[in-house]
């Protein structure tokens, strides 16, 4: 009989060299090189959009809390999107730990070439079935935003969006933002545009 494989433990992901962004999904430990420029760059954008209005007030509703790289324990997996937020009434503290239990109301992964295919396929099957309600994926290389609402189990897309467009997305529709704005150092990207140049450095 074949040898059962161990599953991953949250020793072994304490493990992993530090250069590496560490999950466990599945069971397995998975890794990834720390973000690019650009993507580093968005999720920082992304985030300070939305935390002036949406966690100290500042002409929104206030009522949030935003995390970069949070590690999340769903059940028996661990998790780092790239910014995370959740409503205040139901995180009412800091954990004790070095992770987060009480999962996040809103998720947004940022897409690169390490990270679109976990992104898009095991990591949206677990949030989901988290029941995280709302989740964005967003890539500066394509220079487009996509939002989904959890329904049942299953992510529906409630719209997308490229640098032309003002943003307003749930749950934070309460604002619009220029999603140019998360890459300010590339030239809106035209529809018929090659995307190429603005893959350099991805990873």
């Amino acid at each position: 009989m074949a040898e059962q494989s161990k599953t991953a433990t949250y020793t072994d992901l304490e493990a992993v060299p530090e250069h590496l962004v560490a999950e466990i999904i599945d069971g397995v430990i998975r890794t990834h090189p720390r973000p690019s420029p650009r993507h580093s760059g968005a999720a920082n954008a992304v985030s300070a959009k939305l935390t002036d209005p949406f966690q100290w007030g500042g002409g929104g509703p206030g009522g949030w809390v935003f995390f970069v790289e949070p590690e999340l324990k769903l059940g028996r997996h661990v998790l780092v999107p790239d910014v995370a937020g959740w409503r205040r009434a139901r995180l009412l503290t800091y954990p004790a730990t070095n992770y987060f239990e009480v999962a996040p109301d809103w998720v947004c992964e940022i897409l690169s070439a390490s990270t679109e295919i976990r992104d898009r396929t095991v990591k949206m099957r677990i949030y989901a079935e988290e029941s995280i309600p709302h989740m964005w994926l967003i890539d500066p290389r394509l220079q487009i935003l996509e939002a989904f609402e959890n329904d049942h189990g299953h992510w529906k897309k409630v719209g997308d969006w490229n640098s032309d467009d003002k943003v307003s997305a749930p749950p934070f529709d309460a604002i619009s933002f220029s999603l140019a704005d998360l890459w300010p150092l590339d030239k809106p990207l035209g529809m018929n545009e090659d995307p190429t140049p603005y893959y350099a450095g991805d990873r």
